[in-house]
């Protein structure tokens, strides 16, 4: 039997997906948009991480699909 390998790669994905959510609605919100700007741009890089996160999940999911014989 083989023994499952524990990957990072999901609850990093998770992670990402989260920080990107809830730093996109932020940006929804006036009083941030009307903020500094170093503020808008680093909420815009945090919400950036929705699609990385995503594309990480995606990677997860192609290499823990198994392979039919």
């Amino acid at each position: 039997m083989q023994s499952q390998k524990s990957s990072s790669l999901l609850p990093a994905a998770v992670i990402l997906v989260v920080i990107g959510f809830i730093a996109s609605i932020a940006l929804l919100i006036p009083a941030v948009r009307d903020s500094n700007q170093v503020i808008v741009t680093i909420t815009y890089i945090l919400a950036m991480g929705a699609p990385i996160g995503l594309f990480l999940a995606v990677v997860f999911a192609l290499f823990s699909g198994r392979r039919s014989r």
